[in-house]
Parts: structure tokens; sequence; C-alpha cells
């Protein structure tokens, strides 16, 4: 089965890494998704711009994510068990990951919970339960 994991760097991310390489058969997907809004700054008179240079490190970063993902399986030797593979995609970050999942034939997505609760959670939203409730397939939630 074809396993989807999105990885931000978060220690949550990191532990769904770990889950879907210790239960996995078959190929694992490392996603990092890039929100375009990481560019993007206003200047509080209603316009705004962007900042291609922001974007750029915002990439590089989920370079860095992947590499250590790759790192990480071969020292879990999951890489004999399982196909690593890796895609850094572009969009916000919900939308993107079930996007992802549904036009690349995945079975699962694993991904990691912030467990944010109350005020924060209503006012930031949780990408988490997005993918959860939007998702065409089943999801794991790893706290």
């Amino acid at each position: 089965m074809h396993v989807l994991v999105p990885l931000d760097g978060s220690q949550q991310s990191w532990a769904a890494f770990d889950h879907a390489l210790s239960t996995a058969e078959g190929a694992i997907t490392a996603l990092h998704v890039v929100n375009p809004a990481d560019g993007v700054y206003s200047d509080y008179d209603g316009g705004g711009y962007y900042d291609p240079e922001t974007h750029q490190r915002t990439r590089e970063r989920g370079d860095e994510l992947l590499a250590q993902a790759r790192t990480r399986a071969e020292e879990a030797r999951a890489s004999e068990a399982i196909v690593l593979e890796s895609a850094i995609e572009t969009g916000p970050p919900a939308r993107t990951i079930v996007e992802y999942a549904r036009d690349n034939d995945v079975g699962r997505i694993v991904m990691g919970s912030h467990g944010r609760s109350g005020v924060a959670r209503i006012l930031l939203g949780s990408v988490a339960e997005a993918v959860a409730r939007r998702a065409p397939v089943p999801v794991t939630i790893v706290r």
C-alpha cells in the first residue's frame, strides 16, 4: 500500500514518519508542502508584496527535510522493505495533501497533529483535521 506522510519538520510530523516506517509495506511518499502565503507580506494599507527569496528558502527547507527522511529511513533499515519517494508541492497545505493523495494512488495518509486545543485551534485551524475530513483514503493522525 502506498502511504503518504506530510513532513513540516515538527516533532509530530517526524513521529508520523517513524510510525509509517514501522507499519507500512510498499511505498512511502514523504511530502513537503510549500504554502504560497509564506512569501507574501502585507503593508497594512490593503496591499502587499511577494518575496520570492522567502519562497525559495521554504523550498530549500523542504529539500533538507526530505533528505533527512531518506537518512532516517536508512538508519531504521526500512529501505529494504519500503520504497521511499519524496515530493515537494506548492499550495494550501490541507488541500494540497488531499489532492496529492487523490492524484497519486495513495492508500493511506499518516500525519502528525500539533495538538492545539481551544482558541488556538479555532483561530489557527487544523491541517490534520481538514485532511481527515476531506481525504479520499483513511488518515492516521499521530501525536
